[in-house]
């Protein structure tokens, strides 16, 4: 298995617009933090690899170009905010490609809002101008906490509180994914547990309403004792060189283009 960060910054990235701080001026490119999304390439018994990408945000072109993807299965969304969807659009050199709609998995109000805001993603009856491409993909709803497989491998969803909405972590084999999270409820930590590898976000060292802090993610990463931890979604208030020195031992900040092969 091999999990790839394609990018690991909040909603404003880094560096962010009009700031000039420390490590929005940094010259350590691990400092350089596009939207979060990440890349799961699973070797089936067959020889086959299932390529599973976690959500599509907005920079999700250049994620894509910059780690050299060539295909997609599917794609598993966290929750509808726009850090998280907005790069939709470029899904279309995929489904060109396989010549029929790829699959995106999401609970039932992320389906909606990709409804409402993609018609022409999401809706068959809407077909592109001869001569034309569009984006297929095909919604797929998720049952939160119930199982299910992509192209033979077995995805296992979990439901985490993010403020007033909710959001979706994926368990695959040995590698679970965890973004935008506020708590992990105890359904989330039996569903993790034995997982080799584990990515949190981890927000600001201060509390905050909506997400994990830095020394709340600590503490979870440490319950669920993962033999690796990787905090994501992290803001520009931490340098990426300072953020690892002062993180405990098998606990290390992401940074985008991170490749982690799990054996």
């Amino acid at each position: 298995m091999r999990l790839h960060f394609l990018g690991t910054g909040t909603s404003f990235g880094v560096p962010q617009i009009a700031c000039s701080c420390a490590v929005c001026c940094s010259l350590d490119p691990r400092d350089r933090r596009t939207r979060c999304g990440a890349l799961i390439e699973v070797r089936r018994p067959d020889g086959q690899e299932v390529r599973l990408l976690i959500d599509t945000p907005p920079e999700l072109r250049l994620q894509l170009v910059a780690a050299r993807v060539e295909q997609i299965d599917a794609v598993l969304f966290t929750h509808d905010h726009a850090d998280h969807i907005h790069g939709i659009d470029d899904l279309r050199v995929f489904t060109m490609r396989r010549r029929e709609a790829l699959p995106l998995y999401g609970a039932a109000d992320t389906l909606a809002t990709l409804r409402a805001r993609f018609p022409y993603i999401t809706d068959d009856t809407l077909r592109p101008v001869t001569g034309t491409t569009r984006p297929e993909g095909r919604l797929v709803e998720i049952d939160p906490g119930t199982p299910f497989d992509v192209a033979g491998i077995r995805v296992v969803p979990m439901l985490v509180p993010h403020g007033r909405t909710t959001v979706l972590g994926y368990r695959v084999g040995d590698i679970a994914y965890i973004t935008d999270a506020k708590t992990i409820p105890d359904a989330a930590f039996d569903a993790l547990r034995g997982v080799r590898v584990l990515v949190l976000n981890a927000l600001l060292r201060d509390p905050h309403p909506t997400h994990l802090s830095i020394s709340e993610a600590v503490a979870v990463a440490r319950r669920i004792g993962a033999d690796a931890t990787y905090f994501t979604h992290l803001t520009h208030h931490h340098a990426h060189a300072t953020l690892e020195a002062e993180l405990p031992d098998g606990i290390r900040p992401a940074y985008d283009g991170l490749v982690i092969d799990v054996p």
